[in-house]
């Protein structure tokens, strides 16, 4: 009977542990998972939470009747929602970090080459001497685009924007290259990959050119990266173009700083066109055309006029004071995402000295020190979390290369080019992603009876 009993006792335990064992699993599960009271229905649901994220599909099980869509979520201009998964770009915007697959660009800017950093973006990691000599290699003997590409260009307007050259002469590439359209075959992207990165210094350089009624300047694949560019922007009737060493190195910056941002306006136009598996010519071009947009691209032609509409440190004070008033707009402070200092203006700040030691110093650098130094050191500004931007010291450094404001957003498309390709490569490969398609909340008219002309 004893016996009985122990066993009794000894099952009894297993089962209080069996169910407390349980009741952990439970509270565990329930921990990564959000429990959602729909009051109209009284009904709970539980959804799970991965990565900080519930997937807007778990949503459509929320419904009042069973043959009802279900709930959708919705975000305008997708403030909270996270498109796909990427290994490529970290931000944490409180903390003014920006990391390219792990890498601070503090050290990339001042360790690396623009080349050097493509390379990191889209394959992932570092490359050895070896694959960068060979990866610089095959860039620099495709720099040169087809002679018809060239009477393409020439056929704009004379005071065509070169921004719109660019957007056009990119898309016109895929008739070039039509085999382009094979995305799932590796080989054929790698060369895609290569000739995007090779030939959109020589179509903007052509576009500036064309933009200043002076001929075009072919490719010199003796020089760097941003040397070469510097030729083809620059080279008038001497034999051989030498770029200044210090503008070089702070061209090849900027194109890091400008490299790749996350999913910003550009990088999600990229991927959207880019799940219909059309070639990675158009792709890039409608990254290109979103980037043409004032508040994108043109965001540093805006603080630059800003500037130039202050005029003088005197009236910085009258200027910050008509923006508390809402009279003006503190153009190249604040950002999506950045909640602190931008860490590329920071970058792009150490760099300007070189560049006004070879081109003169911009009249405006003055008023953008002490207008920074006056907003950083008011309440109002940094209650608000208004930073300078990468875009408020780009703009002094591209007027000080002589560049005119419309050359400004195609600087930018030069460096985010291998973004847009790091970008594009990561989401064709994406088991999860499928062609782009947002929902909406229908706000029109239903159900209407077709009016006669006559009646109307």
């Amino acid at each position: 009977m004893s016996s009985d009993r122990s066993t009794l006792e000894k099952a009894a335990r297993r089962a209080r542990r069996a169910l407390a064992d349980g009741a952990g699993e439970d509270a565990a599960a329930r921990a990564d998972s959000l429990t959602v009271t729909d009051n109209r229905t009284g009904k709970t649901y539980e959804l799970p939470i991965s990565e900080g994220t519930v997937r807007a599909l778990d949503l459509r099980q929320i419904k009042v009747e069973d043959d009802e869509f279900g709930l959708m979520s919705y975000d305008p201009a997708y403030m909270n929602t996270a498109s796909c998964r990427s290994a490529i770009t970290y931000i944490d915007g409180e903390a003014g970090v920006l990391q390219h697959r792990g890498y601070p660009i503090e050290q990339l800017c001042e360790k690396s080459s623009y080349l050097e950093v493509a390379y990191l973006l889209i394959y992932g990691a570092l490359p050895t001497r070896a694959q960068l000599e060979h990866w610089v290699g095959e860039i620099t003997i495709h720099t040169f685009v087809h002679e018809n590409v060239r009477d393409f260009m020439k056929g704009f307007r004379y005071d065509a924007s070169p921004m719109g050259m660019l957007v056009a002469s990119v898309g016109a590439l895929s008739t070039f290259y039509p085999d382009a359209n094979q995305i799932n075959d590796p080989e054929v992207r790698q060369i895609q990959i290569i000739r995007l990165l090779a030939k959109m210094p020589t179509l903007a350089a052509f576009a500036f050119r064309h933009n200043m009624g002076q001929p075009y300047v072919y490719p010199d694949n003796e020089l760097s990266y941003a040397g070469n560019f510097l030729s083809m922007m620059y080279k008038m009737t001497e034999l051989k173009y030498k770029p200044d060493p210090r503008l070089e190195r702070a061209l090849d910056v900027l194109f890091i700083l400008h490299a790749d941002h996350e999913q910003n306006a550009s990088t999600s136009a990229v991927r959207s066109v880019g799940s219909t598996q059309v070639d990675p010519y158009t792709a890039i071009a409608s990254g290109v055309a979103a980037l043409y947009g004032p508040l994108h691209g043109g965001a540093n032609e805006a603080a630059l006029r800003m500037l130039a509409r202050i005029g003088s440190v005197e009236n910085i004070p009258e200027f910050l004071e008509g923006v508390k008033r809402g009279d003006e707009r503190l153009m190249g402070f604040g950002h999506r995402v950045y909640k602190n200092y931008d860490p590329r203006a920071r970058i792009i700040r150490e760099h300007l000295d070189a560049v006004f030691e070879v081109r003169g110093k911009s009249p405006l650098l003055e008023v953008a020190t002490e207008l920074e130094k006056r907003a950083l050191d008011d309440e109002y500004f940094t209650s608000r979390k208004l930073y300078p931007n990468v875009d408020f010291y780009s703009g002094l450094i591209y007027e000080a290369l002589g560049l005119p404001v419309a050359m400004f957003p195609v600087m930018f498309a030069i460096g985010r080019t291998s973004g847009w390709i790091a970008q594009w490569l990561e989401m064709v490969q994406d088991s999860e992603q499928k062609i782009a398609r947002p929902r909406q909340i229908y706000t029109g008219a239903r159900d209407l009876d077709y009016v006669p002309i006559e009646r109307r």
